[in-house]
């Protein structure tokens, strides 16, 4: 059985064109995808999370 693809906050950011600051503000207004805290304390994002929250950001622009 195949995993999700989890993406790294780096790549994330990078394909978002956001800066670290600017996501982090948008997550405190509960706008930003959600993020998956692994047990070693990194974030990551699922990649249906995150496809879902850009159409949700097309929808909002239409």
């Amino acid at each position: 059985m195949a995993h999700p693809q989890k993406l790294k906050l780096s790549e994330v950011l990078e394909e978002i064109g956001m800066s670290r600051a600017a996501f982090y503000r948008m997550r405190a207004r509960g706008q930003a995808p959600t993020l998956i805290k692994l047990p070693n304390g990194h974030l990551r994002v699922r990649r249906s999370d995150l496809d879902a929250w850009w159409a949700r950001c097309e929808d909002a622009a239409a």
